[in-house]
């Protein structure tokens, strides 16, 4: 069994800057485990690839939710990332950090070193932003974010219409008020996605103190009473094992942390017993306290302007896009998914910006199915701090076996409320005199659908998830019975084990939570180094 300083379960965005950050001490050793592959498939690298990189089991590991009953009873595709970069390699590549107040609240809880003036310069320190540095961005980091490379003219309209409906129009949505609208910066360098493995992972594979091993399947962590001592993972059908001088870092993500936590002894004492797994440490708040953004994506019908919708069916088109990415890396083939954001408040209620749009010029019915037959555009909007709390679990001691996961949509009145209101924001943007010349119409949900009780049933015929699990093994102070880790990241109850990923996150950010996710990494990173030279 080998033995490394530092074990890092998780290739996906944080285990990346993880495996960057430690490794740069020559003097460290460190092993970092990935369940996926290399990311050496195109559709990695070129922007539109999410479109078939989603539900597609060679980039995904394909979950799905137990049937909820605030959608109506549906299950959902949960896609995650099966590859190096993990979710960064196939996600929406939209940079943004949420607000201000989020991370004041998770200083509130009694979480030191993690308010805004903690994370603003982490943000920065690892960014490398398209107009150099500036009092809000940096330059020279491993993270690029780069201005979208295509505009379009019904996305133009929308922010017109949004403004004449309160919505401001603003340069950039991450000095810690997001309010407004705008084309969305993204993490793309010259027209090409860039991920947490390639930009944090890949320079530091030449460092022979590094080594990265894929095709891993992480099983369980390996104790010495209640010290964390390795991990035991399958590779080829066979188990292996490593050893962890050190410390066990747990980066798989808020679907797969609290799972492995789970077959690894650490848990509720009666779950665990249920699954047949002898208890180590009895934390019953491992897998509890899901938050995810549940998008509700309406759907609008236009005339009159191009979509991708009406675009991409034409060869002609199809072969111009072909060739203007190849020669300009530009065009529908360097988007993102959203192109257009908008920050704003569903009701005078919210302080601040409780919702988001991602703005999409084409419309279908969920990622990884085909585009609508007609010229249309999604007004997608999504509540950014959700109410209800979910959970995901172990189902067995199986480490193939998937998770089962209860988001628990829609299931406080609050929620139902935003949803609802929500809707009727979307409508009225797009009812707007900007966008008349257009014709929209609704196509979902159905405009005859009007009623509160019409509108919260139509929220779960259409919501989705934005794919933003987190909060799965959350940080909380010492008094906090249901806190997973602690403000350094530290698993309670045992030693020699942290889990650095967005299960740590104790409310969910009020925006896309990939590069705060990032944030969390790097400044466990940070944390892991200040007490390895603490001794």
């Amino acid at each position: 069994m080998e033995t490394y300083d530092y074990v890092i379960v998780g290739g996906g965005s944080a285990g990346c800057v993880l495996a960057n950050r430690l490794s740069s001490d020559p003097d460290v050793r460190v092993c970092l485990l990935e369940a996926g592959g290399k990311d050496d498939w195109i559709w990695f690298h070129i922007p539109v690839g999410y479109l078939f990189a989603i539900g597609n089991p060679r980039a995904d590991w394909c979950f799905q939710t137990e049937p909820d009953p605030g959608l109506n009873g549906r299950s959902l595709k949960y896609p995650r990332g099966k590859v190096l970069g993990g979710s960064s390699a196939i996600n929406a590549m939209l940079y943004l950090r949420g607000q201000k107040a989020d991370y004041e609240r998770w200083r509130a809880s009694g979480l030191e070193g993690w308010g805004w003036d903690d994370v603003f310069p982490v943000f920065k320190w690892h960014e490398d932003h398209f107009l150099g540095a500036s009092p809000n961005h940096g330059a020279g980091g491993e993270w690029r974010v780069d201005q979208a490379r295509m505009r379009w003219e019904i996305l133009d309209a929308f922010a017109d219409a949004a403004e004449a409906c309160g919505i401001p129009k603003v340069a950039d949505f991450n000095g810690g008020d997001n309010e407004g609208s705008a084309y969305f910066q993204v993490n793309q360098k010259r027209g090409r996605r860039w991920s947490a493995a390639r930009g944090f992972l890949k320079p530091a594979l030449g460092r022979p103190n590094l080594t990265v091993i894929t095709g891993a399947l992480a099983d369980r962590v390996l104790f010495e009473g209640t010290r964390a001592s390795g991990v035991a993972y399958r590779r080829d059908g066979r188990e292996e094992r490593v050893a962890a001088s050190r410390e066990v870092v747990l980066s798989a993500g808020a679907v797969a942390s609290p799972a492995i936590l789970e077959r690894s002894g650490v848990g509720d004492a009666a779950r665990l017993a249920e699954l047949g797994v002898p208890l180590v440490a009895n934390l019953p708040g491992v897998g509890e306290n899901l938050q995810d953004h549940l998008q509700l994506r309406t759907v609008f019908k236009v005339e009159g302007t191009r979509t991708l919708n009406t675009m991409y069916p034409k060869l002609l088109e199809r072969a111009w896009m072909g060739i203007e990415y190849a020669l300009f890396r530009r065009g529908p083939m360097a988007m993102a998914p959203s192109q257009f954001g908008a920050f704003t408040r569903s009701s005078p209620d919210h302080a601040t910006p409780n919702v988001e749009f991602h703005i999409q010029p084409l419309s279908l019915d969920r990622f990884g199915e085909p585009m609508h037959p007609f010229g249309a555009f999604t007004v997608s909007v999504c509540n950014l701090r959700p109410t209800a709390r979910g959970s995901i679990h172990a189902r067995s001691t199986d480490p193939a076996a998937a998770p089962a996961i209860r988001p628990n949509y829609l299931s406080t009145d609050e929620d139902r409320r935003v949803a609802i209101d929500s809707i009727r924001l979307a409508r009225r943007v797009v009812e707007a005199p900007a966008l008349a010349r257009f014709r929209p119409t609704a196509h979902l949900p159905d405009a005859r659908l009007v009623t509160d009780e019409e509108l919260a049933k139509a929220a779960g015929d259409i919501g989705t998830t934005i794919f933003h699990p987190v909060g799965t093994a959350r940080m909380g102070v010492d008094c906090d019975s249901m806190a997973v880790t602690d403000a350094r990241l530290r698993v309670r109850g045992v030693s020699g084990l942290r889990v650095v990923d967005a299960s740590v996150m104790p409310t969910i950010v009020s925006g896309n939570t990939n590069s705060p996710t990032i944030m969390i990494a790097d400044k466990g990173a940070a944390m892991i180094r200040e007490d390895r030279r603490r001794g």
